[in-house]
């Protein structure tokens, strides 16, 4: 998936349009992959409260797997809770250690993407 796919989807997400609402914070949204569209492309697992805060903790292709399973959608919800409710500091450190990456929203063409 490419940044620019990631900000389509965010986009899209905060306008509404979502493939499904899985409970617990956790969306599911298709994403096109280079040279596909979004149908045969990836679908996403999505962590939000929709207020600015998007986190794509999984991912899979279509041809690899229909969808996710009862036990993964708990630990997903799970790990959506806690990311949730991280705070400033605690986005950052998780940033720093690489835990977690962010994406350039495209609003600052200079802001570079952090690892």
């Amino acid at each position: 998936m490419t940044d620019v796919g990631i900000r389509d989807a965010v986009t899209e997400m905060a306008q509404g349009l979502v493939d499904a609402d899985l409970g617990g914070h956790l969306v599911k949204k298709r994403v096109a992959l280079p040279g596909q569209g979004k149908r045969g492309g990836a679908r996403t697992i999505v962590a939000t409260k929709r207020a600015g805060r998007w986190f794509f903790i999984f991912g899979f292709e279509k041809n690899e797997r229909a969808n996710i399973d009862k036990d993964e959608l708990k630990v997903l919800q799970e790990v959506a809770r806690v990311l949730l409710e991280f705070d400033d500091r605690q986005l950052a450190t998780a940033l720093a250690a690489g835990e977690i990456m962010e994406v350039n929203d495209g609003d600052d063409p200079s802001q570079e993407p952090r690892p």
